[in-house]
């Protein structure tokens, strides 16, 4: 492998915190197009329905870490330090409305080629990436990464970074795209894709709200949202359905839960080649998200619109690809009675003697994950007791 050149190596890490003030940056000008080079990039927005249909707030990164240690975060990066950089998570306290979850920038070119990526996060916050950028703006509300200059390099076969543990990160390789040789200010790191993160305030062009057994659904946007799919998964059944949702609002039952997840993953595979991922970037992309797209719950998913994806992440490339596909989907996950009561019957456990129902109750709850803060205080908004009320803010502390 060639080194890196001295304008690469001399390119290190920066970060710019939330109380550094940050000059504008320009948006992409007018650069000449490689027609041998195309890009591909997918990821998912994650968000939490609210009794209303519109988005709540909630802690999307609460909870322990999905991704290997030599990913950088936004708490470790001003050292150069993966995830694992202090024993706190100064990240796990950020409340917002939108998780963005595992944006990857696939690269394929037929010869080696210098290529500079930057990427605007104007309602966000970038809180973790790989490979290292030269460039992180970390703001609570203005974010962006900027990766500078790097080599795409087809035909190389690199080491790629890899731990024991297992993560949702490393699917996402499982592609025909181009190694990239990025070089950062210590280190020349290599990897399949550009890998970035974080969480925002924007609102998502569809609401939902659960009405009995009634979804409702809602197009906030102008144009027609096609294959939007509503998810359930009861205690191991499950079962979904596929619908075109035209501007305004729409009722539909809930799933029968007799289907498979076999079905409901060939079904997604179609629509995301449909949008123009290559096939192994759809499989990548849904295993990356297997074990947590179709876990317990109920949950909305659909393909947001390329204009609205633009408008929130502004991405500059230089020099511009011949074709560039952006394949985002949006994740509404939506609270059941089902859920609340299940979860309400291990809070009323918390004050039992029994050390070992206690324990155990907490376990339960805590088995929702990230989901769990939500959900109990969607339990505290409708109870009276004062007893319940208590032990949900004392689990609030901790979850």
């Amino acid at each position: 492998m060639k080194r890196c050149t001295l304008f690469a190596v001399s390119a290190l890490i920066a970060v710019v915190l939330a109380q550094t003030a940050g000059t504008s940056l320009s948006a992409q000008s007018e650069t000449t197009v490689d027609n041998h080079l195309v890009v591909h990039e997918w990821g998912t927005f994650t968000s939490i329905a609210g009794q209303q249909g519109v988005s709540v707030e909630w802690r999307p990164l609460a909870g322990a870490s999905d991704l290997p240690s030599f990913v950088y975060d936004s708490a470790g990066a001003g050292s150069g330090r993966g995830l694992r950089s202090g024993h706190t998570c100064q990240k796990c306290n950020y409340e917002a409305l939108v998780r963005m979850e595992t944006p990857v920038l696939y690269f394929y070119t037929d010869r080696e080629t210098s290529v500079s990526v930057r990427v605007d996060f104007p309602k966000g916050k970038i809180t973790e990436w790989y490979p290292s950028a030269r460039l992180v703006r970390t703001t609570t509300s203005d974010g962006s990464i900027d990766w500078g200059r790097f080599t795409i390099v087809p035909g190389a076969e690199p080491k790629l970074p890899v731990e024991q543990r297992e993560s949702h990160y490393y699917p996402a390789r499982e592609t025909d795209a181009a190694p990239l040789r990025v070089c950062g200010g210590k280190t020349t790191e290599f990897e399949k894709f550009l890998f970035y993160r974080g969480v925002g305030n924007f609102d998502l062009p569809v609401s939902v709200t659960l009405d009995g057994d009634k979804i409702l659904m809602n197009n906030r946007g102008g144009g027609t949202i096609r294959s939007v799919v509503l998810f359930e998964n009861r205690r191991g059944k499950m079962g979904y359905s596929i619908h075109d949702l035209q501007s305004g609002q729409v009722s539909v039952e809930r799933p029968e839960l007799d289907q498979s997840i076999d079905a409901l993953q060939q079904d997604l595979e179609r629509t995301l080649i449909r949008q123009g991922l290559y096939e192994k970037e759809a499989r990548a992309m849904l295993k990356t998200w297997r074990d947590s797209w179709f876990e317990e719950g109920m949950r909305l998913f659909y393909i947001l619109p390329r204009a609205l994806t633009d408008s929130v992440l502004p991405l500059s490339i230089e020099p511009r690809p011949s074709d560039l596909v952006r394949v985002l989907m949006g994740r509404t996950e939506i609270i059941t009675p089902e859920m609340e009561a299940a979860v309400a019957l291990q809070v009323t456990r918390l004050a039992d003697s029994s050390a070992e129902v206690r324990k155990e109750a907490l376990k339960t709850i805590r088995a929702y994950g990230r989901f769990s803060e939500p959900v109990l205080r969607r339990i505290r908004e409708k109870t009276d007791d004062q007893e319940t009320r208590s032990q949900i803010d004392k689990l609030l502390k901790k979850v």
